[in-house]
């Protein structure tokens, strides 16, 4: 009769072991379930912000991008390079492009670097990169990076050189 007893008790403890266990999954799933979008953005905020504190990736800004994360790792391992692109209020703004990138790379990287920018300062909206790249170019050394297929180190651009945003001039 004890044996029998002893027998019992195991499956019994075994079925309410997984009773307990279905129960916490459904009280896990129902939790999950009751966070807001805003309360997802907001951990996954929190979770790029202990990134962001990493030696690595303190120059980034705490509303960082992945691709901004992807930017400054490459930067690191030598993949990419930092090029300093002056505007004419003597502004610079540090723009990563990858090692063999050409002007057409830059001038695109310029452009993610500035709409980043104007969303986080909440400034314009809207850019016309047309009349933007048809009214200025870049330079580099006195010369102009007007062929965009040209990559960058055939105008001997390297890591942390200067370039500049020049007005065009009418031609009469």
């Amino acid at each position: 009769m004890a044996d029998e007893i002893k027998n019992e008790s195991p499956s019994v403890s075994i079925k309410e072991e997984e009773t307990a266990a279905t129960c916490n999954e459904e009280k896990v799933a129902e939790e999950e379930e009751e966070l807001s979008h805003e309360d997802i953005l907001d951990l996954f905020q929190e979770g790029l912000a202990m990134i962001v504190q990493d030696p690595l990736l303190c120059d980034l800004p705490i509303q960082v991008t992945l691709e901004e994360i992807n930017s400054q790792v490459a930067l690191e391992y030598g993949q990419a390079m930092t090029v300093k692109v002056k505007k004419g209020d003597s502004e610079i703004m540090p723009v990563v492009v990858i090692q063999n990138a050409s002007v057409l790379d830059l001038k695109k990287a310029i452009q993610r670097y500035i709409q980043l920018k104007q969303q986080r300062e909440g400034g314009t909206e809207f850019i016309s990169w047309k009349y933007i790249w048809r009214t200025y170019h870049l330079t580099f050394n006195g010369e102009k990076l007007t062929d965009d297929k040209m990559k960058l180190k055939d105008y001997a651009i390297r890591n942390r050189d200067e370039v500049t945003f020049i007005k065009k001039l009418r031609k009469k």
